[in-house]
């Protein structure tokens, strides 16, 4: 395992148009997981591909849009990754909430075509839950576990209120009613916390999700898992799953949607398994580079390397590993418009640079937080899911970040 690549694989909130369009007409085998793509999802009168390349990002912000899109999108990278550098080895994966997919799949334990048609039910049924319950999520920085659980407690007052996002060391997601996420904000402010109301379409990775669990474990039962090739770290729990037990993985995919997502203690647990093996390099999938961000909080001591631009992509040649350091990184130049920042899936902060509208941490809070209520895009899959014309974060939210990465929420 020494010297592999550990993919990382972006949640909601990472989307952002023209998002995998160049690795499309760069690589072959990006261009045919495109097309495949196409065949086989159904979006109305559209193409995936087009929303993706083309947009608009209103559209692409559905939390039904976004996620096949974005697992097509990542899958497409690594497709080309491989098919560029065939000698590439890889030693792990880890994805942030929807990105736990792509992560699954590239460990083999189902196919592109039997994972997007999940992700794809996944976002519908999220997309369904969120709008029937009418929930949100809040950023909260600076504060711990402990200090989010306290929070939970004292704002919920009979509502649902919870943490939604473990992003990074300070950063992390509660989601909940409207009514107990505006108590929250307020509570915060007691507690010494600063707290920012994502743009989300709903209250991902919370009880409200439970119409979605109900349905995605219904549709998980028609899908076989296969024994995964490498370790992939699990949502959930925050540790590696098990190679070959496909009814406890089906198990946590449900739970993910109604529960925390601990994307810091994920990566901690999997840094430490990975210098314990020899040493690996890390690797985030397209599009943008919100997984990069969080690292810098989580762990400034590994570099990881983006690949959401193939003019970008310098570091794909495996290189000898000195720890604590995993690998050299550059920043990923973008296409399109520049949109608002994202935190966790979906949370969109608003103007130009890390410096300015909301705090790094509140943009990525919303990436984290994602379409489920993972920190998907407030760390890029939890406050990730976003609406359809979303502010400033929430998994519809995109995130577009620079050297520094906004609070997300990751769906």
């Amino acid at each position: 395992m020494s010297n592999g690549f550990v993919f990382l694989c972006p949640g909601q909130g990472a989307q952002v148009v023209g998002m995998g369009q160049a690795w499309a007409e760069h690589s072959t085998a990006a261009a045919n997981i495109f097309r495949t793509a196409d065949e086989a999802t159904s979006l109305g009168a559209r193409r995936l591909s087009e929303f993706c390349f083309s947009g608009p990002q209103e559209e692409l912000n559905r939390t039904d849009v976004s996620q096949p899109a974005l697992f097509t999108a990542g899958i497409a990278c690594h497709a080309a990754l491989i098919e560029q550098h065939p000698t590439i080895v890889t030693a792990a994966a880890n994805g942030l909430s929807l990105g736990e997919y792509t992560a699954l799949c590239i460990a083999g334990a189902f196919s592109f075509a039997d994972g997007l048609r999940l992700v794809s039910t996944r976002g519908r049924l999220m997309q369904q839950a969120a709008e029937a319950s009418k929930g949100g999520m809040v950023a909260l920085i600076g504060a711990e576990e402990a200090q989010a659980n306290e929070l939970c407690a004292a704002a919920a007052k009979g509502d649902v209120l919870v943490p939604a996002n473990f992003n990074a060391p300070g950063q992390i997601v509660v989601s909940g009613s409207i009514a107990a996420c505006d108590r929250a904000v307020e509570v915060a402010g007691t507690m010494g916390l600063r707290a920012a109301k994502l743009a989300v379409a709903g209250a991902f990775h919370s009880p409200l999700m439970a119409p979605a669990a109900e349905g995605m474990a219904r549709a998980l039962e028609h899908v076989e898992l296969k024994p995964l090739n490498v370790d992939v770290w699990s949502n959930v729990t925050g540790v590696r799953h098990q190679r070959n037990d496909p009814a406890t993985l089906k198990k946590l995919l449900v739970e993910q949607i109604v529960s925390p997502v601990r994307w810091s203690q994920s990566c901690t647990d999997l840094i430490a398994a990975m210098k314990a093996a020899g040493g690996a390099t890390f690797h985030e999938l397209a599009p943008n580079s919100v997984l990069k961000g969080l690292m810098r909080r989580i762990d400034r001591a590994t570099e990881v390397t983006n690949h959401d631009q193939p003019q970008r992509d310098h570091a794909t040649q495996p290189t000898a590993l000195r720890l604590p350091r995993h690998c050299s990184h550059g920043r990923a130049r973008r296409t399109g418009s520049r949109p608002a920042r994202r935190t966790h899936d979906g949370v969109r902060p608003g103007g130009r640079g890390p410096r300015s509208g909301r705090t790094a941490a509140a943009t990525a809070a919303t990436a984290a937080a994602g379409p489920h209520g993972d920190a998907d895009r407030a760390a890029h899959e939890g406050a990730g899911h976003q609406r359809q014309d979303p502010p400033a974060g929430g998994e519809g939210t995109r995130h577009r970040s620079g050297a520094r990465c906004r609070p997300q929420v990751l769906r």
